[in-house]
């Protein structure tokens, strides 16, 4: 294997044997060579290849089941392949199964010992780097406690403490760190940033669109065993999210035409590096609905055909974060009414409103609509939010009687996501579009080049 080559995965594929019966696995003992088997295949991983360069940092992204955590495991060791090979060169420090390498009756400390010295390190060396690793857990007194009575977030604290400490040339790290809290799960992010800044291999899985776009240099999508696609991170995470929200009918379907894609990589930027000027790589996604529409009882107005469009005027639901879009729909009155108006509202996946509008106030509204009248509400919006899903509602006000009430609505009428963006600087929801300076003679002159 090439110097520069940590991990080379050729032909990798791992069945399972699946038992109906419980005896079943008996007789098969009993009876191997039986001209029936009492047993059935599970192929978890089906002719993985791929490779990992030294210093390289590649997510693996998938639906529950696509056998991601099956190929980590190989990776590392604690799973042999059914055919194929996995050669890994470098120390390997993982972070895999929730609790996996400890001793449930030992002690945090003598857990840390127990680790360090299966990962290859002595005594010596574990006892010079015990308070850094207990200062990153932060478990405080429970390192001295049997880890049987922790927390899942206190086995991921000290699981992740030990394994960045050990100084790894390969990091591989499973979906485990999503049991933390944000707080410490941002922590062990930066830490992985700064070992991938350092030389370190990083081999990770994560449903974090947010994360493989910022840590990875490279994506693999995995799907029922197979691997589907390997290339830019921006543009992986845009297909593995269209098989995600893909009806059942419609996988097989997804799966091949991702399969057939033939672009292979896309590009990172956001702009054309010809013209200077921003490409717009919005798309429209038919298979993402949102399922959770709650219509309000009509009271004269129709609200039809809501849904974010372009400034050109074509229909799209998967967003480039920074670009102006429209979200439009048209209202159809059934009697008269006065002071019309119209409002949106865009919502988090947990229904936190993030930001709404209206298209009048009340004295500048329609003044009178008549029964038989149509028109169509635009709000024109530049997309500031955090990579993620959104949900939009829709709205039409009017007086009735004497009084201001809802013609219409409907809650989550539409839905759309933002595409993640490398080199996002922003935090939390809403981008303010904030300029950050650090001002002083000497910072500016440490942030700037490198003498020479």
């Amino acid at each position: 294997m090439s110097s520069d080559v940590a991990i080379r995965i050729e032909g990798v594929s791992k069945a399972f044997a699946i038992y109906e019966r419980p005896h079943h696995r008996l007789m098969q003992q009993l009876l191997p060579n039986a001209q029936r088997a009492w047993y059935r295949e599970f192929h978890a991983l089906r002719d993985i290849s791929f490779e990992v360069g030294r210093g390289e940092t590649v997510g693996i992204v998938g639906r529950n089941g696509s056998g991601k955590s099956t190929l980590l495991q190989i990776i590392c060791g604690t799973l042999s392949p059914s055919a194929g090979s996995a050669d890994v060169r470098g120390r390997i420090a993982a972070l895999l199964e929730l609790g996996a390498g400890f001793n449930p009756d030992f002690t945090g400390r003598e857990n840390v010992y127990l680790n360090g010295t299966v990962l290859g390190l002595s005594r010596a060396q574990i006892e010079r780097r015990f308070d850094d690793i207990a200062a990153f857990a932060d478990i405080g007194d429970f390192i001295e406690q049997p880890v049987k009575s922790y927390s899942s977030g206190m086995y991921v604290r000290l699981a992740f403490a030990v394994a960045i400490n050990v100084s790894p040339e390969i990091l591989v790290v499973d979906e485990a760190l999503s049991v933390g809290d944000e707080a410490f799960q941002r922590k062990c992010f930066s830490r992985i940033q700064r070992m991938r800044d350092d030389g370190v291999t990083v081999l990770f899985v994560s449903h974090s669109a947010g994360h493989v776009i910022e840590l990875c240099d490279r994506a693999l999508l995995l799907d029922r065993g197979e691997m589907l696609l390997a290339g830019a991170p921006r543009h992986v995470i845009a297909r593995y999210h269209k098989l995600a929200f893909a009806p059942a009918d419609l996988v097989d379907a997804v799966r091949e035409q991702i399969r057939s894609d033939a672009d292979g990589i896309a590009p990172e930027s956001a702009s054309d590096p010809a013209h200077g000027a921003a490409v717009d790589d919005s798309e429209f996604d038919p298979d993402m609905k949102p399922m959770s529409t709650v219509s309000y009882p009509s009271r004269g107005a129709r609200i039809v055909d809501a849904h974010v469009q372009t400034l050109s005027g074509r229909r799209v639901n998967v967003l480039r974060a920074g670009a102006t879009y429209v979200y439009t729909y048209r209202v159809a009155f059934e009697t008269n009414a006065y002071r019309a108006r119209c409002g949106m509202l865009i919502k988090t996946v947990s229904g936190l409103e993030l930001a709404g509008a209206v298209s009048a106030t009340w004295e500048n509204a329609v003044e009178r609509v008549e029964a038989g009248d149509e028109f169509e509400a635009r709000f024109e919006f530049r997309c500031l939010l955090a990579p993620g899903t959104y949900f939009l509602n829709a709205g039409v006000q009017g007086q009735i009687d004497g009084a201001e009430a809802y013609l219409d609505r409907q809650v989550d009428v539409a839905m759309f996501r933002v595409m993640p963006e490398a080199g996002r600087l922003a935090t939390a929801w809403v981008d303010l579009d904030v300029r950050a300076s650090v001002d002083g003679t000497d910072a500016a002159r440490r942030s700037g080049p490198p003498p020479g």
